[in-house]
């Protein structure tokens, strides 16, 4: 991210590096970023549970950027690198007309462990992987984003901030292949929390229901072919629930009947 931010700025973009964190994480904050007002919640405080993480809430990270004044915002998992020419290219999007859209990562070969190595790691073409992690959005956006109580870390983070930018984008964009951020190791799927997983999938469906009035299938990605169509690639894709789908296929229907 810091080295991203220093070519943005050789081409003028400003970038505005921001943190949140917990009180004790304070000395491990980089100087380069700026930080907010620390958290004071956590999933483990939620429950409290001591066998659970302490990985905190989305809803909790997203609101400390209500104060950074900006016009564009970009939420990336943590274990997520950016490539130097990350900011740039996400203008150069802004500037085509986009309000939101999400880049896919690209996997690496997990041998990789040192920052010394970052130049080979660019040079790395990496393999495509399937699910939502780097999401970029206009502010109008953020005021409107629900997020429940989902924690980061385990799944249904990225699926929920993915409903949030189909319902509440006028011009959304999925970029499965362009290659400006990669994930070291080439796994698809970790061993998660069971008890964590519950919660946020309990959480997920909890945020549906507040913005069901506002979802609409034809948004999602590949919403605009035939019904086996879409189904097919819905059902492949971990981000984009077949269940919701279906549910939302009657809806589809009347509006294509009026």
């Amino acid at each position: 991210m810091i080295l991203a931010k220093k070519e943005a700025l050789t081409q003028n973009i400003q970038v505005d590096l921001v943190s949140a964190q917990f009180e004790k994480d304070k000395s491990v904050v980089p100087s380069e970023f700026r930080m907010t007002d620390s958290l004071t919640r956590s999933a483990k405080s939620l429950l409290g549970r001591d066998d659970i993480p302490p990985f905190p809430l989305i809803g909790d990270i997203l609101s400390r950027l209500k104060d950074a004044q900006s016009d564009y915002y970009v939420f990336t998992n943590i274990d997520i690198a950016l490539r130097p020419d990350f900011y740039i290219k996400i203008n150069d999007f802004i500037n085509s007309g986009l309000d939101a859209f999400i880049i896919n990562r690209r996997r690496i070969p997990g041998h990789f462990r040192k920052v010394e190595e970052l130049p080979l790691m660019f040079k790395e073409p990496g393999k495509p992987h399937p699910g939502f992690d780097c999401f970029v959005f206009h502010r109008d956006i953020l005021q409107k984003i629900q997020t429940g109580d989902i924690c980061i870390g385990i799944p249904f983070i990225g699926i929920v901030l993915a409903q949030n930018l189909f319902c509440y984008s006028g011009n959304f964009m999925l970029f499965e292949n362009e290659y400006l951020t990669f994930h070291i190791g080439e796994e698809v799927f970790k061993k998660r929390n069971k008890a964590l997983f519950k919660h946020n999938r309990a959480e997920f469906w909890k945020v549906i229901s507040e913005i069901w009035n506002d979802l609409d299938s034809r948004k999602f990605p590949w919403g605009e072919g035939n019904f086996i169509q879409r189904l097919w690639k819905w059902g492949l894709h971990p981000s984009i629930p077949v269940r919701l789908c279906l549910k939302l296929e009657p809806r589809r229907w009347k509006i294509n009947r009026g």
